[in-house]
């Protein structure tokens, strides 16, 4: 067999020389453009920093709608009730708000923008921003014209009511006296007669200091002819226990004083009898003939 010789391994068909032709021009096209083209990829931290920017672009824009829709609004007000709160709110120093207190303390009113400053000081800045919102009374914007269809009435003079002529309904007027309560002054008056003082609505059960205080403007006592009187000296000791004040014991000590110091002559000697109450001598001794 003819051995092949070296020159054979480098000769190329047709269809070989074409391949290896396109692949030359390949590695030219894919070199140029390696050459051309610019590969370098941008800095990692500046990729971030963008993209976190963007990602808080959508939050910041909706922070900004939100506080313009949020604002607070300024709704007309009166500058003479103005608070530390609010004059903090208003943009006022401690100072300018210290001074419309101290103002308002002498019970005296601003009645205009410029009556405002002469007291607070604020400045003509603050005052053109805040002073669109001032609400003065009706009055104050027509004075002359309120004066002179104002007209002055004297005040009533309530008269108080006879507490002994007093019905369940009159009672009721005041506030905490219901049903039960005005019965039960009504019945304390029938067992006593009627009323000497208004002091003694203090004895009636249920009704509290306050009810006591708007009885005490709403009624009196006028009247007391009607009051049946006891014969202290001479009264039995039934007679005496059907006085609401006399008691049997008590009672009893009335007839033993009585028998043995002779007749009672008066107040001074109803606090010498053993257990009598003291504090109420002055109005029982109303109840009492001597």
């Amino acid at each position: 067999m003819k051995p092949l010789s070296t020159s054979s391994y480098f000769k190329f068909s047709k269809s070989q020389r074409i391949g290896l032709f396109a692949l030359l021009v390949l590695i030219v096209v894919f070199q140029a453009f390696y050459f051309f083209v610019d590969f370098s990829k941008p800095e990692a931290d500046t990729t971030a920093k963008g993209k976190q920017w963007l990602s808080m672009q959508v939050p910041v824009d909706s922070l900004h709608k939100s506080a313009k829709e949020n604002a607070p609004k300024i709704y007309p007000f009166n500058p003479n009730f103005i608070s530390d709160f609010k004059g903090y709110k208003l943009g006022m120093s401690v100072a300018e708000i210290d001074r419309l207190l101290d103002f308002r303390k002498t019970n005296r009113y601003v009645n205009s923008a410029k009556e405002f400053q002469d007291v607070t000081l604020v400045s003509d800045s603050l005052l053109n921003a805040i002073s669109p919102y001032f609400k003065f009374p009706d009055w104050v914007k027509n004075k002359k014209q309120y004066w002179q269809h104002k007209t002055f009435e004297k005040p009533e003079t309530k008269v108080p009511l006879d507490i002994n002529k007093a019905t369940a309904e009159d009672l009721k007027k005041v506030y905490g006296i219901g049903d039960g309560l005005s019965a039960r002054i009504l019945k304390e008056k029938e067992k006593l007669g009627g009323f000497v003082n208004m002091s003694q609505m203090n004895d009636i059960w249920g009704l509290s200091p306050e009810v006591i205080d708007k009885l005490n403007k709403e009624f009196n006592v006028v009247e007391t002819a009607e009051i049946r009187k006891i014969d202290i000296n001479n009264a039995t000791l039934k007679e005496l226990m059907q006085f609401p004040y006399f008691r049997y014991a008590l009672a009893k000590s009335i007839i033993t004083y009585r028998s043995m110091n002779g007749p009672i002559k008066g107040a001074e000697d109803l606090i010498k009898i053993s257990g009598f109450p003291i504090d109420k001598v002055e109005i029982i001794a109303l109840y009492l003939e001597f």
